[in-house]
């Protein structure tokens, strides 16, 4: 596993928790981002080899994307983010004052703030459901469907919580709003900035209608690059609203939307960073499966979760074992921001989350129980 990590350059001179935010690249995702950039410098940063690279490396980048998520390349939009990946979804949809979007109490302020924009400008409601509360007991594909309404146009959610970890039952979720919708289709989007990268997926078997994704989390990629899932079925119904030459069918003279998920990409993006994601993916797939990976996150995750539990004065937010690799605690002095920096001036790297109050680490398939075991010793002393 050592060698396996000083692909990680980060990982040299720190002791990293902060994969849910952003992972450390590997060296080879930073080789193929230099020589993709040297390669276009080199032909020239605009003409016809260069246009067909660039147009090349896109291609190439939604095939590897579709391939990690059980879905075919015309289905995925590249995007820089998962935000921008949710206000795609959110914008498209064909808006009536009355509608109603559903909304999570567990969401990222990026998409809770698009949402207030769109209900002040569209006369749209939005009514919340707790998820939070559904942590230990309870069932979030219950609470979910009782929240809908008649005028229920959207449901928004995360499929892992940024705040707690908590992995939702979304292929039930899903399967359950689609009995309870009416002539009018409830669209679902998902917020996936805690699931891609970790968790074994095959969208094409959720059925949810759009799937946000950064490559900068768990896929340890650059920032700058993620992507959007648009159902097959739903995407006639979804309206680009920012658009650009790159979503354009140039072989038609009147220039119409091409009638894929490229249709909602918009410009000149840096191409390079597409040829530093795909080698972050091969680079954890030559680690093992991804089940092998998410069956290691998951039982490190554990590991830490368990030694936390012995340490006086620390309470995890979870009282069952983690079902993702997010792991996130309360101390008894409160005082979190502090902790987290003085944590950060031994070299240990981990966040505070607003709601609930805690402080949020994360593991990766190549966190070590060494490094977990010096986390909680720190802390056993900062806090104590």
């Amino acid at each position: 596993m050592e060698t396996y990590r000083q692909q990680f350059p980060a990982l040299a001179n720190k002791t990293y928790f902060n994969y849910g935010g952003q992972g450390p690249m590997p060296q080879a995702a930073l080789a193929a981002i230099v020589a993709a950039y040297q390669q276009i410098q080199s032909q020239g940063p605009f003409g016809l080899k260069t246009n067909q690279l660039v147009a090349r490396e896109a291609a190439l980048t939604r095939q590897a994307i579709a391939q990690e998520l059980g879905v075919t390349a015309a289905t995925i939009a590249l995007t820089e983010n998962v935000t921008a990946g949710c206000n795609i979804a959110l914008w498209g949809l064909n808006w009536q004052p009355g509608d109603r979007i559903l909304l999570s109490d567990c969401e990222h302020p990026g998409v809770i703030a698009s949402i207030g924009e769109i209900c002040r400008r569209f006369g749209v409601v939005v009514n919340s459901f707790p998820l939070q509360a559904t942590l230990e007991t309870g069932d979030p594909v219950a609470t979910i469907t009782t929240h809908l309404q008649p005028q229920t146009r959207l449901v928004v959610l995360s499929h892992v919580l940024w705040n707690t970890g908590q992995v939702l039952p979304l292929a039930e979720i899903t399967a359950r709003i689609r009995q309870a919708q009416g002539e009018q289709p409830i669209r679902i989007l998902v917020d996936a900035a805690q699931s891609v990268g970790w968790l074994p997926l095959n969208l094409a078997e959720l059925g949810v209608d759009f799937y946000a994704f950064t490559g900068h989390k768990w896929w340890c990629g650059p920032e700058g690059v993620g992507g959007l899932y648009i159902h097959p079925e739903t995407m006639a119904s979804l309206e680009p609203t920012f658009i650009g030459w790159r979503g354009l069918d140039y072989s038609q003279p009147d220039l119409p939307f091409v009638i894929d998920a490229r249709r909602y990409e918009v410009a000149t993006s840096a191409y390079p960073l597409y040829a530093g994601l795909r080698a972050a993916i091969a680079t954890h797939q030559t680690w093992g499966s991804a089940i092998d990976r998410a069956e290691k996150i998951v039982s490190l995750a554990t590991y830490l979760w368990q030694s936390l539990q012995q340490v006086t004065g620390i309470k995890c937010l979870n009282e069952l074992a983690p079902q993702s690799g997010l792991v996130s605690f309360q101390v008894a002095t409160g005082n979190h921001a502090k902790l987290v920096k003085d944590l950060e001036d031994q070299h240990f790297y981990l966040r505070t989350i607003v709601a609930p109050d805690c402080i949020r680490a994360c593991t990766h398939y190549f966190t070590t129980t060494a490094e977990i075991d010096e986390l909680v010793g720190s802390l056993s002393q900062l806090i104590n």
